[in-house]
């Protein structure tokens, strides 16, 4: 089976990684930053690191951004890469 996930971005992108320099800069910067942040690796160094309210901190404002800035149908299609012929 396919994977179904990509970070792409971060291995292509060859651009300024700055926060503050431009709206522009700083979407591309994230995208750098969020896609290195869940590299396998890193996460298995840093995740038994964090304390149980920082875990649920970051879940619960990944949660909150998504609920915000998603579709109910984008969120199954984008995040939990559902077939949208098979809900």
């Amino acid at each position: 089976m396919a994977a179904k996930h990509s970070h792409r971005f971060v291995e292509e992108y060859d651009g300024l990684v700055a926060f503050g320099f431009s709206r522009d800069v700083d979407e591309k910067t994230l995208m750098v930053y969020l896609q290195k942040f869940s590299d396998d690796a890193l996460l298995k160094v840093l995740i038994p690191r964090l304390s149980n309210g920082e875990m649920e901190n970051l879940f619960e404002l990944l949660s909150d951004l998504m609920r915000k800035h998603l579709s109910d149908g984008e969120y199954h299609a984008y995040f939990l890469k559902e077939d949208k012929d098979h809900p």
